[in-house]
């Protein structure tokens, strides 16, 4: 049996200072905010349709002047979520609903005010839907990094001031909701009527 007094001691517990656990805070959130957003980006890849192989002749069969007029008909033609059918406009609209929550609202919120209103139900607006998801494809593009360096400097200065600029203005698609985080109002402003063609003056 070994003596207790010549038992070697443990090992001492390992402490990280306090700065490195903010910075390791810090760069947990960013991964995790960076993982939902591959997530997302997954799942909308995953519901979207496989192409469909092509059934057109071979090129050497192809007059040059048809094939030049030749355009894919299916498929989308646009990423824009105004130009999406309806199950791919909920899908999007969920991704970007976490992009909104989870990074743009917690960064750039900001305080609700008369000249700053907001509204917790956005996705309700359709030019708060389609500014939104402007803002989030630049996004993704220049926080890529072959982006490179500048490219979220790009972001703020070309697409986000702008954004928030039409997004949070007091006559925006905003204007007639929450004006004051005590007093939550919800309403979404009438566009105006198509001219009637051919009526009366």
């Amino acid at each position: 049996m070994s003596d207790p007094s010549t038992t070697a001691p443990g090992p001492e517990p390992f402490r990280v200072p306090d700065g490195d656990l903010n910075d390791l805070a810090s760069t947990l959130a960013k991964t995790m905010a960076e993982v939902r957003q591959h997530g997302a980006l997954l799942d909308r890849l995953s519901s979207e349709p496989a192409p469909a192989p092509a059934t057109s002749p071979p090129a050497d069969d192809v007059p040059a002047s048809e094939a030049a007029d030749a355009a894919p008909e299916d498929g989308p033609t646009s990423v824009f979520i105004l130009a999406l059918g309806e199950e791919a406009y909920a899908a999007e609209l969920a991704a970007l609903s976490d992009w909104v929550n989870y990074l743009f609202l917690p960064v750039y919120g900001r305080e609700i005010s008369t000249s700053r209103p907001w509204c917790a139900q956005w996705h309700e607006h359709p030019e708060a839907v389609a500014r939104l998801h402007a803002l989030w494809l630049a996004w993704q593009q220049l926080t890529d990094a072959e982006a490179g360096l500048s490219g979220p400097s790009t972001w703020h200065r070309d697409h986000l001031d702008q954004a928030l600029v039409h997004l949070r203005a007091a006559d925006g698609p905003f204007g007639a909701c929450t004006t004051s985080p005590s007093r939550l109002n919800h309403r979404v402003l009438a566009t105006p009527a198509p001219a009637l063609t051919g009526a009366a003056s």
